[in-house]
């Protein structure tokens, strides 16, 4: 190529539930003032987890360590119910954040259980949706990782079993999980896809700059599991691709003997963060920016009515859920 360049995936950045979540935590510090608790990081994000600190959220690992009766979110990963439960016994005053995506999962978990099918859950063990989903029917549900952990399944081959998986894997991967699975149980049943629209979008982008592109790099934080697979996608589409947490971890070798780098950002990434990048970029000569075409996301998901502005009824814009991401055409915020 003549010119170096940079391409912006599209899309990229926020999803409808990070939207919503984060959403969550700033209107909830609107409406009840600070200290607002949340439990466990709202979503992966060190930059967001960083500025709605400063605003007065409080980040906890256990709901034990929320003052009893005080205001508490739960984050977009969801959690199990032994998690509710304790927080009723504290008299929390619980804002669910959960994605609505994630509890679709929750849900599927349940009835399989009820319907009395182990439940083959893929994903990665000690996540937190993980751990959600686990906490549903944990006498029921086995956690499967790798072709290899369908091989070592200590059920017959004729048991009833369901499968159900996390939303923020690798599209690709998944589906030789379950592929494995489908070959060896004859009763399997499965109620479609439960990797989220967002990741798939965000996948499919990413195969498109490691085809296009020399080095591929992420915005997105260490544990974010969306961002690391969209990694891991544009390795295995030949290009080299690294994770930015911002552009301060951008290492000046990797750009040797390129002359054009695809960028993207997993779902709980701000589109400032991006913006960084792209600066650091400019000011070491890739400074030719381009948009790459890709499919076009309009999901909103709703907030809670305890979040509404009491005289409108409206959702007032939150800066970090609707301003450092660019909201879908006719979206509200």
């Amino acid at each position: 190529m003549s010119e170096a360049r940079v391409v912006l995936a599209q899309p990229r950045g926020f999803c409808a539930g990070v939207r919503r979540a984060i959403g969550i935590v700033e209107r909830a510090l609107d409406v009840y003032g600070a200290p607002v608790y949340v439990r466990k990081e709202i979503v992966h994000n060190h930059y967001i987890v960083s500025q709605l600190q400063q605003r007065g959220a409080v980040f906890v690992d256990s709901e034990q360590e929320v003052p009893q009766g005080a205001v508490c979110v739960f984050s977009a990963h969801g959690v199990s119910p032994a998690v509710r439960s304790t927080a009723a016994g504290r008299r929390l005053d619980v804002i669910d954040a959960t994605c609505p995506l994630v509890a679709k999962v929750h849900q599927e978990a349940v009835r399989f259980a009820r319907d009395g099918r182990t439940i083959l859950l893929v994903g990665h063990e000690g996540h937190e949706e993980i751990e959600g989903v686990l906490g549903e029917a944990p006498d029921r549900i086995v956690v499967v990782e790798s072709e290899d952990d369908v091989r070592r399944l200590d059920l017959p081959d004729d048991a009833p079993v369901a499968v159900l998986t996390q939303t923020t894997l690798s599209f690709d991967e998944t589906e030789r999980v379950v592929r494995a699975l489908r070959a060896r149980f004859r009763d399997l049943i499965t109620p479609g896809d439960d990797i989220c629209y967002a990741s798939q979008n965000r996948q499919n982008a990413v195969k498109n700059l490691a085809r296009d592109n020399d080095l591929v790099l992420i915005v997105g934080s260490p544990n974010s599991s969306n961002s690391l697979r969209m990694v891991e996608v544009a390795r295995e589409h030949g290009a080299a691709a690294h994770l930015v947490p911002d552009a301060r971890h951008l290492d000046t070798a990797w750009l040797d003997g390129v002359a054009s780098v695809g960028i993207s950002a997993g779902a709980s990434a701000p589109e400032i963060l991006v913006d960084g990048l792209v600066a650091r970029l400019a000011e070491l000569g890739l400074d030719w920016v381009e948009l790459q075409r890709g499919a076009a996301e309009d999901v909103v998901f709703s907030m809670p009515g305890r979040l509404a502005d009491p005289v409108t009824g409206r959702f007032p814009r939150t800066p970090l859920a609707s301003e450092l991401s660019p909201a879908p055409d006719g979206a509200a915020p």
